[in-house]
């Protein structure tokens, strides 16, 4: 192998992989937000929040990432929102995907756990916010840490969606790889699905590292 090349190649896909666990590590947590309260919304005793939640999953769960994508690059400097940051409007439309699942895990979780534990809440005066933040979600986080990582993991593959729109992340680094080096495919190949296979390793050794520590602490 040309060292030449291997050092382009470790330089890129590195340069590429840190954008991509930016978008990955900031577009996970705004999900995890936003999907958390969809989910309150989805269980609320108030109709119009539950009818709003199951909108805003049917929507966003059933649109196409690219479609989203167009709409953040497009639609947001038309309403004079981060005209300047393509990064930030990826973040955006990877966020308000991510969400829609995020919420659905959660909710299955929520509904596992037994409707005597929110009685018993209510029973000694506290309300819905108090019952589901502090008596029913921690015990239903226990119960969707696999699924949970599993959209994390897609939400990792997802990222890739960006190189198409010029965001500099390990997809549109690959690319730029195999049109400066065509004769090392293999190689560009072998670079990018090592990185991917780490990260999402990565994800399922901490999602099991919490599941076994959120039993032990049960």
């Amino acid at each position: 192998m040309n060292p030449e090349y291997l050092s382009v190649l470790v330089d890129q896909l590195s340069e590429g992989f840190l954008v991509t666990l930016q978008l990955l590590g900031l577009s996970a947590m705004f999900a995890t937000v936003l999907g958390t309260l969809l989910g309150a919304m989805r269980v609320s005793p108030i109709a119009p929040l539950r009818a709003a939640g199951a909108a805003y999953v049917e929507v966003f769960r059933n649109t196409p990432l690219v479609v989203l994508f167009i709409l953040a690059v497009v639609g947001l400097p038309e309403l004079g929102l981060l005209r300047d940051s393509f990064f930030s409007r990826a973040v955006v439309a990877l966020s308000l995907y991510t969400a829609a699942f995020v919420c659905e895990v959660l909710r299955s979780g929520i509904n596992t756990v037994e409707p005597g534990q929110a009685e018993a809440a209510r029973a000694i005066g506290m309300g819905f916010g108090g019952t589901l933040g502090l008596v029913v979600l921690p015990q239903a986080v226990r119960a969707v840490i696999p699924p949970l990582v599993s959209v994390y993991m897609a939400l990792s593959k997802n990222t890739a969606v960006a190189a198409a729109f010029g965001i500099t992340e390990a997809t549109y680094q690959f690319k730029q790889l195999v049109e400066e080096f065509p004769g090392s495919l293999y190689y560009n190949f072998l670079g990018i699905a090592l990185g991917y296979a780490l990260i999402v390793g990565a994800l399922s050794i901490i999602g099991h590292l919490l599941e076994q520590r959120l039993v032990t602490a049960r």
